[in-house]
C-alpha cells in the first residue's frame, strides 16, 4: 500500500516533466523512453520500495555492508541462489536491450556495462538504507552487468527488426 504513494509520484514525474519533452522529440522516442520509464519505475517497485514513505525512517536501523565474496551463497548453498541469480540476470535484461534504442550515439557494449554497472551499484547501496531488511551483494553486481550484456546482445541481434518497428511509430 505503501508503495501507491511512490507510484504517484512516478506518474506525476512523467506527465509534467518527461512526456512533453519525449513527444516533442517524435513518437518512437516517446515510445522506447516510456517503456524504458515504466521499467525502470519496476526495478524501483521491486528493489527499493516504499522509497517516500521510509524516508523518516532511513537512519533507523544499521547498515549492513556490502556482502563482498562473490557467490558465497552458491560456494555454501545458502538460500535460493539459483533464483537470485537468474531474477538478478532477468532483471537487467531489458535495461541493456533498451538502453542503446534511447542512447542513439552508437552505444557499444563496454558503455551499457558500465551504465547496467551503475545502475546495478545504485540499487545495492541505497537496498539497505531505504529497506533496512535487504542487504547488498557483489553477486547482484555482477549478475545485473550479465543481465545488461545479455540485453544489449539480443539487442545486437534484433536491431534490425526494432528499428523497422521504430520507423513504424514514427510515422503513424
Amino acid at each position: 500500500m505503501k508503495e501507491i504513494i511512490d507510484f504517484i509520484v512516478l506518474i506525476v514525474i512523467y506527465i509534467f516533466i518527461f512526456y512533453k519533452k519525449w513527444k516533442s522529440q517524435g513518437k518512437d522516442v516517446l515510445f522506447v523512453n516510456t517503456i524504458m520509464y515504466i521499467y525502470l519505475s519496476f526495478v524501483l517497485y521491486f528493489t527499493l520500495m516504499p522509497i517516500i514513505t521510509s524516508l523518516p525512517f532511513i537512519f533507523n536501523h544499521s547498515y549492513t555492508p556490502m556482502n563482498l565474496v562473490p557467490f558465497i551463497d552458491v560456494t555454501f548453498g545458502r538460500g535460493d541462489f539459483a533464483r537470485q541469480i537468474v531474477l538478478n540476470i532477468i532483471m537487467t535484461i531489458p535495461f541493456g536491450f533498451l538502453l542503446p534504442l534511447i542512447k542513439k550515439e552508437n552505444t557499444k557494449l563496454l558503455k551499457v556495462a558500465f551504465y547496467t554497472f551503475l545502475l546495478s551499484l545504485s540499487i545495492e547501496i541505497l537496498q539497505p538504507l531505504i529497506n533496512g531488511c535487504r542487504s547488498s551483494d557483489i553477486t547482484d553486481l555482477i549478475t545485473n552487468i550479465l543481465g545488461g550484456i545479455i540485453g544489449y546482445i539480443m539487442y545486437l541481434i534484433l536491431n534490425t527488426f526494432t528499428t523497422k518497428i521504430l520507423n513504424y511509430i514514427k510515422n503513424i
